[in-house]
Formats: C-alpha cells, sequence, structure tokens
C-alpha cells in the first residue's frame, strides 16, 4: 500500500502510465515536483513530440532532480512498457545501444518520469538510422558574450540560410545561446551534413569576424561559437519545449523568426510557455512540411577544400578522420613543418562535477591572483564541459598570455580538483603498460 501511495496512475490516449515519487521536487527555487514536470510536458505535447516522435532518443537522466548530477543512458531500460518501441543505433566506436523511440503522450509522460528534465532525440528517423533528416546549429556564446550578439548571429545565420535555398526554425536553447534546426531530406550521411555545417558555420564566421567563430579549440574561439559537431553522428541536443535544469525551469521555446530581435530566454518557462502554446501553438508546426536540400553547403565545402580549408576537428571521441588537422589544441600542437609556434600558458584552476563548485573555485583563484585580473580577458578565461563516461563535468582554464612573464603564477592544485574520469584514465594507462 505505501508503494501505491507514493505513485499516481496516468490514463492517456488509452494507456495507463505511473508516476513514481509524484510530489518529489526536481526545483527546488521554483517548487516543481515531478508531477508538475509531467503535466507541463502534457500541456505542449503536440510541440514537445514534434521534436522527438520516430526518433532513438538519448535518456539524460536528473533521478534527483535538476540540481543533482545527471547521466546519459544511451540502452532502453530493460524494465519497460510493452507499447514502447526501441531502434538499435550503431556508434563511431563500433558499440550498438537499443534506444527507446517515443511515439505519443504515454511514451513521453513515461521517459519523463524516468528523470529526463530535457529531451534529447538524434536527428533521425527509426526507418532510417543513417541519414538526418535534420541539420542543427547551435550557437555556443563564449564568457561574456552578451545576448544582442548571440541574437544578431542568429540573424545572420537566417539570411545565408535562405541564400542557399533552406529554411530556418529558431528556437532558444534555454540556456544562454540559440538553436537554429534545418528540415531535411534524408538522403545524405551524417559526414556529409557534417561537412555542409563546418562550411556554413565558416560562412557565418567570414561574414561576421568580430561576433561568429567556428574554431572548436576554446582558445582560439571568440565571440558566437557555430557548434558544428552537434552534426557529427551519436550526438545530441535538447529538442523544442526541453525543460532546462536551471533555477527557473528554463524552456527551449521555439519561436517565429519575427519574434527573435526582442526575445529574451528568461521570458520563457514552465510556468508561462503553456499559456504561450495555448495562444500561439507551436511556431514550428509546418517545419515538416517542406525539407531542403544541403547541395549548395556541400558546393561550399568543396571550394573551401579547394582553397586549402581542411576538415575542421572532430569530437575527441570519434576515431581519426581523413583530412583533419592533427587533434591536439593549437597550443600544444607541433607543426610538421617546424614553424615556430607559441605555446600559450594554460594553468587549470578547476575541476568539478558540480558547475557552481568550479566557479567558485575560480573565484577563489582571482581572490588569491588579485594583481593579475586586470590583465585577464573574457576570452582568456575558458569554461569547458568535459564529457566523462556517463555525465558531463566541468573545467577551468586560464590562459596567461596577456600577463606578464614576471607575474604569471605557477600551476597549482586546483580548487577544487573533482576529475571524475581521472581514476579510470590512470587504469587505462597502467593497462596498456602491461
Amino acid at each position: 500500500m505505501a508503494k501505491e501511495a507514493a505513485s499516481k496512475a496516468l490514463s492517456l490516449e488509452g494507456r495507463e502510465v505511473r508516476i513514481t515519487n509524484p510530489d518529489k521536487l526536481y526545483f527546488s527555487q521554483a517548487r516543481i515536483s515531478k508531477l508538475d514536470l509531467v503535466r507541463y510536458y502534457l500541456s505542449v505535447a503536440p510541440g514537445a513530440l514534434l521534436g522527438i516522435q520516430d526518433r532513438p532518443i538519448v535518456l539524460k537522466r536528473f533521478v534527483n532532480g535538476a540540481e543533482a548530477e545527471a547521466f546519459y543512458q544511451k540502452r532502453a531500460p530493460a524494465q519497460r512498457p510493452p507499447w514502447l518501441r526501441t531502434a538499435t543505433l550503431s556508434f563511431p566506436s563500433g558499440r550498438t545501444a537499443e534506444e527507446i523511440v517515443v511515439d505519443d503522450v504515454a511514451g513521453l509522460a513515461w521517459i519523463v518520469n524516468l528523470g529526463c528534465i530535457e529531451l534529447h532525440p538524434h536527428p533521425v528517423r527509426s526507418g532510417d538510422l543513417e541519414h538526418p533528416d535534420e541539420l542543427r546549429i547551435d550557437l555556443d556564446p563564449g564568457p561574456g558574450v552578451s545576448w544582442a550578439d548571440v541574437l544578431q548571429v542568429a540573424l545572420e545565420v537566417r539570411g545565408f540560410l535562405e541564400e542557399v535555398g533552406l529554411r530556418g526554425w529558431p528556437k532558444t536553447s534555454g540556456s544562454r545561446g540559440m538553436h537554429v534546426n534545418v528540415r531535411l531530406e534524408p538522403r545524405w550521411t551524417f559526414a556529409e551534413v557534417r561537412r555542409a555545417a563546418v562550411a556554413l558555420s565558416r560562412a557565418v564566421e567570414h561574414r561576421m569576424p568580430a561576433l561568429a567563430s567556428s574554431k572548436w579549440w576554446k582558445e582560439e574561439r571568440h565571440g558566437v561559437f557555430l557548434d558544428y559537431n552537434q552534426n557529427a553522428k551519436d550526438r545530441t541536443t535538447c529538442s523544442g519545449y526541453s525543460v532546462r535544469p536551471l533555477p527557473d525551469a528554463r524552456v527551449s521555446t521555439p519561436l517565429h523568426w519575427h519574434e527573435v530581435p526582442d526575445c529574451d530566454p528568461a521570458d520563457f518557462t514552465i510556468f508561462t510557455v503553456p499559456q504561450r502554446f495555448a495562444k500561439i501553438g507551436n511556431p514550428h508546426a509546418d517545419m515538416d512540411a517542406a525539407p531542403g536540400s544541403i547541395e549548395k553547403l556541400l558546393v561550399l565545402a568543396a571550394k573551401d577544400e579547394a582553397a586549402g580549408l581542411g576538415d575542421a576537428p572532430w569530437p575527441p571521441h570519434f576515431r581519426k578522420m581523413e583530412g583533419e588537422s592533427p587533434r591536439v589544441t593549437p597550443s600544444r600542437a607541433k607543426s610538421a613543418v617546424k614553424k615556430p609556434r607559441i605555446k600559450m600558458p594554460l594553468i587549470v584552476v578547476a575541476n568539478s562535477p558540480d558547475k557552481g563548485a568550479a566557479l567558485a573555485g575560480f573565484e577563489r583563484w582571482k581572490g588569491k591572483h588579485a594583481e593579475i585580473a586586470d590583465f585577464l580577458t573574457l576570452d582568456d578565461v575558458l569554461i569547458d564541459s568535459m564529457r566523462g563516461r556517463s555525465s558531463t563535468w566541468t573545467r577551468i582554464r586560464v590562459n596567461l598570455r596577456h600577463v606578464p612573464e614576471a607575474l604569471r603564477p605557477a600551476q597549482e592544485v586546483p580548487d577544487p580538483d573533482d576529475d571524475p574520469t581521472r581514476e579510470w584514465r590512470e587504469s587505462y594507462r597502467k593497462r596498456a603498460k602491461k
């Protein structure tokens, strides 16, 4: 009986979904329970389903709420309703995973009950897992970059897409950036779609060199980074109407283009979006109606390659690709022709699975070294979201390039120094030596 009292059964289109621990707080500051989260998703279900329906989905589970650490679960839970479909994906590592495919509101509620605060679908349909039907443009602002700069880059992306015959569909990321998604005919491979994304990112950077960056390595970036690698196979981003794990429960919200110049991401939360959806519906409702072609982007990519621009770096867990430049940060790279290279004076100041703890450590470091703080620029502080085996963690580095050598502090033990991958990396190195 106690178990029954700790759950609530929902009847959704003829299927029963049981919400366990419905009163468990998922957002302590906003006082949002698990059941509140489920009800939010049901209130915007047509919009949320448009982004995930018939797609394999990675379960990013916040089982202890938004303030606690999440973990990624690619493989479908063994205990699942018989009406939930799965699809088997293959990954660059050679491994495969049977992933959940959501078809309806019952499936949506079921994955939210697992702790999926946000939704992470792959850009493919279950009937064709090798040909994406979505190009994803992720505008990721660096530290200190203004929201106005993000909007300027988004509008430039829109104009460029129109020139190559594509339509972009904008949405807030629910954090500091924006996403522009493009529906595609599923005719191209992941590698080809990513190649098109690289060409697009470089073209926008060429048009807006002071604001936009296509550079993968953070020490080379400035302004708003166009993350082309979100189109690499096995990468996922949050879809439309996803709630993000921020204190105010912001929502990644689809927009009309006329709303973009004046939008404020703080206006879109779990409390405001249902009313917006009920009033205006989903601005992306017609997204599937006119899929586009990336042929013109691939022509642009070929021109870049002919001009000497090789492939851009891939994510670190991918195998080395043909034509890819050395996969090492520029400050550590060894030039093949022995050209002089200035090694960037980088030091690590904090490692932690808790981003807040890492940022607090960085503030302590600044207080300890107050005499050099004025020499640092926004681009000198590198806040890296590192991907571990099943979760992410934060590393903060400082580039001392603008600090006079006599004043540069030496590398110290980071504070905090909680790198969750250190133990298994050291274990791997020991095994490799045997």
